[in-house]
């Protein structure tokens, strides 16, 4: 049973840390790798105030999903600001150089949590909930492009925002065994031009 958030400042810190530590560890661990007290170790927190917040290791990690997702957010800033094929350019592109930095490719935080997780009913809605959040501004720059005539008439914006993302994530993890950021460019550079071909469908019927 998930509690409810602290009232109190202090208590939402508290929350926060242990969480955080969660995420960190389950990240490099793994969710079964990672055990409750070594998240008390890490967050420099008491059994007593782990339970206060957090029914059992499950709602811990229903909370880890959703501050995994807060981090690919703001690692993806240009998320926000989707608006037309230049800036779903821009967002891919800016993606692939945030891979080409010191210590890329990188794993995915939400995506090692889906990989680990994606068996157990317990998880896979909070999960499902994620990956349709990540995905929700590409789908509205899409469904923008498309009332304006940009795309085809028959583009689906929910189905090619899921593309954009799938390329992304399968990208991600071809990139991360190769120790190569090539393929998440050759997926990610793929799925925007197929977006590129719609929206060139779309002009040419205009």
């Amino acid at each position: 049973m998930t509690k409810e958030l602290p009232r109190t400042a202090k208590g939402r810190r508290t929350r926060a840390a242990i969480v955080d530590a969660a995420a960190t560890m389950m990240y490099s661990r793994g969710v079964a790798g990672t055990t409750i007290d070594d998240v008390l170790t890490a967050s420099e927190t008491g059994k007593s105030q782990l339970y206060h917040y957090f029914s059992d290791k499950s709602d811990l990690v229903d909370a880890v999903i959703v501050r995994q997702l807060e981090r690919v957010l703001v690692a993806q800033p240009l998320l926000a600001h989707i608006e037309g094929l230049d800036d779903i350019d821009a967002w891919a592109e800016d993606v692939v150089r945030a891979h080409e930095q010191p210590g890329g490719p990188f794993a995915c935080p939400l995506g090692s949590l889906a990989a680990e997780l994606k068996n157990d009913p317990a998880f896979v809605p909070a999960l499902n909930a994620a990956f349709r959040t990540w995905a929700e501004p590409l789908e509205r720059g899409l469904r923008a492009m498309t009332e304006r005539g940009e795309l085809d008439v028959d583009t689906d914006p929910a189905a090619c925002a899921s593309m954009l993302i799938a390329a992304l994530q399968g990208g991600m993890l071809l990139a991360r065994i190769t120790g190569d950021v090539q393929p998440l460019r050759d997926t990610l550079g793929a799925a925007v031009d197929s977006i590129r071909r719609r929206s060139e469908r779309g002009r040419a019927k205009r």
